[in-house]
């Protein structure tokens, strides 16, 4: 049960997001009577103000039999195939899900890429100071130096280059380094923060984040960076739908699951493509309407495949739990008739209204199987496909009998396939 002074919170954020442009990660409803809050398309972890930790996992009924357990460890898997956490090294993060919560193994992750950066060393640059120093340095500046020096022979007020590790860089990471301290509740990652905290204390922390990130510029040889400012501009809330309001703050961790389930989908579906067909994501080759020699409404499907210069197959990934056993005019299996709209959009554009558009939703113990073929009634050459994927053996699950199977290699519904991340494109 969720404490009543953090159900009263998150009924704030509820209300803060209607009333703004924020992105509305919560929302009311009801259930039997009763107030309920639900978590939109994120997964991940929520924080309170008082420290009360709500970890958002993905919901897919039991396809995960393993309980929280399972259900973090296929998390910490796709969020690998998310864009700028590929760094995550899954298996001794899956082996930290099972011991500790989400949020620790999260903070441990990014720890993990400090000490990588301390142990290779703090990149320091030349940056321009000015000051009235006892000794000339650099080049006097003569009219602050007169105006303040007119009586003291003994200063130089001067502007002069200096190589410090005061650069953006190490200011972001030495401020999401604090705020950790603040997070954290284990003993392991409250030691290494502190240790790493103690590297940096000739870095002011930044309190200006976003300009500092503005700012970041990754020099040659600055690339074993990368992964622990990733880490930093989530934990300091530059990319969280929740940044906090009022004289709290509550950071959390929440990543967006239709994104991530994209990715995930992407990143494997690559291994069930027939040779030579190759895989592009987030096509923009076309334009809904043409408006006074402007192309307007740019169509973007989420995976497209390709032969040679030809495009074979349309596909887009949703985040929604369907029934197949609502086959009926009004349920429709949970289906959503503006993804419809834009499969036809797709087909029409991309594949010039003749071919396969597809849908992918991930798979079940109510959805399984693929749905029976859905028509176009004024577009007869274009046909509309649901399709299952299989989170745990990580494959397309096709229908028997299409010509789907000429894009695809048919794998054994049994087989499972291998975790090999780096031979994947990125």
């Amino acid at each position: 049960m969720v404490p009543a002074n953090v159900f009263g919170w998150l009924e704030e954020q509820c209300l803060r997001a209607a009333d703004s442009d924020d992105v509305a990660w919560l929302r009311w409803t009801q259930r039997r009577g009763r107030r309920v809050i639900q978590v939109t398309s994120f997964v991940g972890v929520i924080r309170a103000p008082d420290g009360y930790q709500i970890e958002v996992l993905p919901k897919v009924g039991k396809a995960i039999d393993g309980g929280a357990v399972e259900a973090r460890q296929l998390l910490i898997e796709m969020l690998c195939c998310l864009h700028g956490f590929r760094h995550v090294l899954t298996n001794s993060a899956q082996l930290s899900a099972a011991r500790m919560p989400l949020l620790e193994v999260f903070i441990s992750e990014f720890l993990r890429a400090v000490e990588h950066i301390v142990k290779r060393g703090l990149r320091s640059d030349y940056r321009q100071r000015q000051g009235n120093l006892f000794a000339l340095r650099g080049k006097l500046l003569m009219s602050p130096h007169l105006r303040q020096n007119l009586f003291r022979a003994d200063r130089f007020f001067t502007e002069h280059d200096e190589f410090s590790t005061d650069r953006p860089e190490n200011r972001l990471l030495h401020a999401a380094l604090r705020r950790v301290l603040l997070l954290t509740g284990t003993q392991a990652n409250q030691q290494l923060a502190r240790e790493l905290d103690f590297v940096f204390a000739d870095v002011p922390p930044s309190t200006q984040t976003r300009i500092d990130f503005q700012q970041v510029r990754l020099d040659r040889g600055m690339g074993y960076y990368v992964d622990a400012l990733a880490w930093a501009r989530l934990i300091l809330n530059e990319e969280s739908p929740l940044t906090g309001s009022g004289r709290h703050t509550a950071p959390s961790l929440l990543f967006p699951m239709e994104a991530v389930f994209e990715a995930y989908v992407a990143k494997h579906l690559v291994r069930q493509l027939a040779p030579p067909l190759i895989l592009k994501t987030q096509a923009r080759s076309h334009h809904l309407v043409r408006h006074r020699e402007q192309n307007w409404f740019r169509l973007k499907p989420d995976l497209l495949i390709r032969n040679s210069d030809r495009d074979l197959l349309v596909l887009d990934t949703k985040w929604k739990l369907l029934d197949g056993l609502k086959a009926n005019g009004t349920d429709k299996y949970g289906l959503s008739q503006s993804d419809f709209y834009q499969l036809q959009a797709y087909g029409l554009s991309y594949l010039d209204g003749t071919g396969d558009v597809v849908l992918i939703y991930p798979k079940t113990d109510a959805f399984t199987n693929a749905l029976p073929v859905f028509d176009f009634p004024k577009a007869s050459g274009m046909r509309l496909w649901v399709l299952p994927f299989c989170l745990k053996e990580r494959r397309l699950t096709l229908p028997a009998f299409s010509q789907l199977q000429s894009i695809f290699v048919v794998k054994n519904s049994n087989a499972t396939l291998a975790e090999d991340f780096n031979a994947l494109p990125a």
